[in-house]
């Protein structure tokens, strides 16, 4: 059966120098059974209400500006599937989680920059959930709960988003053996309550976690974790390592 996975999708010039992280994605979708289809729930889609979208063919969108002109000219033309949306939309209702499909929605980079590494053809169909950020970590958990059987129709699940985000701390100049010290404490707590599995304390980050607020001064990067949690298991570190001395690219998979 599929894992879930948390990805931490990076700055998106990742599309065109994966690095490490390329490297690691590319071993992950070699190593994993081919799914039938991918959910993924987007740091870049905060919204009020529990959204999935349902467009046949959704554009890729380069929501982001100031990158080299090569990065806009990038497509990933997966297809979607609007029967599986609905079938998504109905799972979630049973679990008491009221939601919706959107026929609109564009795929933002925080879907097509890292399923460009881990599925490069775009042959596979591609849905996204969206993230009602003002609910919290614990809403995003249950809606996982509420989907992890997906996992068993050869549904892979992701949360894509990063395991420190502060934009304006981040070192441009940095190598990648330059890691801050409040980022690198802030990724050792969680990952080692994942290991634990301490969902008490994983729910309640912003107070116990070290230099929380300083790696996530707003939520919405971390949030997809609780989301590929919920739909998982066990906790393994696929992937670890930073970007500009503090933008965590962690990867895990929850089996």
């Amino acid at each position: 059966m599929l894992p879930s996975l948390f990805i931490s999708h990076g700055s998106p010039m990742l599309a065109l120098s994966p690095g490490a992280s390329g490297s690691a994605l590319a071993r992950l979708a070699e190593r994993l059974p081919r799914p039938q289809a991918v959910l993924v729930q987007s740091a870049h889609w905060e919204t009020d209400e529990l959204l999935v979208s349902a467009a046949c063919q959704p554009e890729t969108w380069h929501d982001f500006h100031g990158f080299p002109p090569e990065l806009y000219q990038l497509q990933y033309p997966a297809a979607g599937d609007p029967a599986l949306a609905g079938a998504i939309v109905g799972m979630l209702q049973r679990s008491g989680l009221a939601a919706h499909l959107d026929n609109q929605r564009p795929r933002d980079h925080g879907a097509w920059v890292p399923l460009s590494l881990l599925y490069p053809a775009a042959d596979i169909p591609i849905l996204q959930i969206s993230l009602p950020t003002r609910r919290g970590a614990a809403f995003q958990l249950a809606v996982g709960q509420a989907l992890a059987g997906l996992r068993a129709d050869d549904v892979l699940l992701i949360g894509s988003g990063s395991i420190t985000h502060n934009l304006g701390l981040l070192d441009w100049q940095a190598g990648p053996q330059t890691i801050a010290p409040w980022a690198q404490a802030f990724r050792d707590w969680m990952v080692a309550r994942l290991m634990a599995a301490d969902t008490g304390a994983l729910l309640d980050y912003r107070a116990r976690a070290p230099f929380a607020v300083r790696s996530h001064p707003s939520e919405e990067h971390l949030l997809p974790l609780f989301f590929a949690m919920g739909a998982g298991g066990t906790v393994t570190v696929e992937h670890s390592g930073f970007t500009l001395g503090a933008l965590g690219m962690d990867i895990y998979s929850f089996a």
